[in-house]
């Protein structure tokens, strides 16, 4: 069932059907980002999905913080099953990503960001995508709305719709598909759907590069393809462990991103700060 309305949450609750949706966020040390993204997925009353919320704040007391706390409360008001848990040891991105999905169980998992907005709507957006499309991902690419008066149509120039399904496709640095990259800059998403008139409600898929911080996976196809299992090659400090999941995904099964997005980015400063190491030049040399 999809989430039950304020006049329901006094009652008690009765156990429906298994969510369709896994949402996995990692978190560390953001409560006031991270209540807002709870509160984004508190508007998503038209999807059934569970939360799998894994703290790594040195206290790991994200969830007794009030703001935080509050929106739990209502998902689980909502009828949201709410699994938190603490995973102090610190050794990088994709372990912490492989961890949270080894405690998925539904057949699509929703990485999402800690520091996202998601307007209502764009869960069962994207779900409908992944169904529809067949493949292994859709994501949805964060948009940064303080760009929303910068356009950049020579960043914009490399969309290009999937117009006859998705496909699987081989993206590598060097690869004119790599240069998709900068489809996902400022708010180049939000300015791309105004021009092409996407109805309400609707998505148009496009090709991408990857798609970073909100990403909706096939669950059995991206542990098909090892999920985040690559972890151990990778110091703790390194960025782009999405993209090596997601090249690997697309080779066999083809992603896509859609638009409109729905998805926003609350601009707060990175808590990955040591960039040095990209995994997709270390997995894949």
């Amino acid at each position: 069932m999809t989430a039950r309305w304020s006049g329901d949450w006094a009652r008690p609750r009765v156990d429906g059907t298994a969510p369709a949706v896994d949402v996995l966020v990692p978190t560390v040390g953001r409560s006031a980002e991270l209540a807002t993204t709870l509160a984004g997925l508190a508007a998503q009353v038209d999807v059934d999905l569970r939360l799998v919320l894994s703290d790594q704040s040195a206290d790991g007391d994200a969830a007794s913080r009030p703001a935080v706390a509050a929106m739990l409360r209502v998902l689980e008001a909502q009828g949201r099953p709410v699994t938190l848990l603490t995973h102090h040891e610190r050794l990088g991105l994709a372990e912490h990503r492989h961890f949270l999905l080894d405690h998925a169980s539904a057949p699509t998992v929703l990485f999402l960001d800690d520091d996202v907005w998601l307007e209502p709507g764009s869960v069962r957006r994207m779900l409908d995508a992944l169904r529809t499309l067949d493949c292994g991902f859709v994501g949805s690419a964060v948009q940064g709305l303080s760009y929303l008066a910068d356009r950049r149509p020579h960043e914009t120039a490399v969309f290009e719709p999937w117009s006859d399904g998705v496909e699987p496709e081989v993206v590598r640095r060097g690869t004119p598909a790599h240069d998709r990259w900068s489809l996902h800059n400022a708010a180049n998403l939000a300015h791309v759907a105004s021009d092409l008139g996407v109805e309400h409600g609707g998505w148009v898929p496009y090709r991408v590069a990857w798609v970073g911080a909100c990403v909706l996976y096939d669950r059995e196809r991206l542990e098909s393809v090892g999920g985040f299992r690559f972890w151990p090659e990778l110091p703790p400090e390194h960025a782009g462990e999405d993209v090596v999941a997601q090249w690997r995904v697309m080779e066999r099964f083809g992603g896509a991103g859609i638009v409109p997005s729905g998805a926003v980015h609350l601009e707060s400063p990175t808590t990955v700060t040591d960039r040095r190491v990209d995994a997709p030049d270390v997995v894949f040399r």
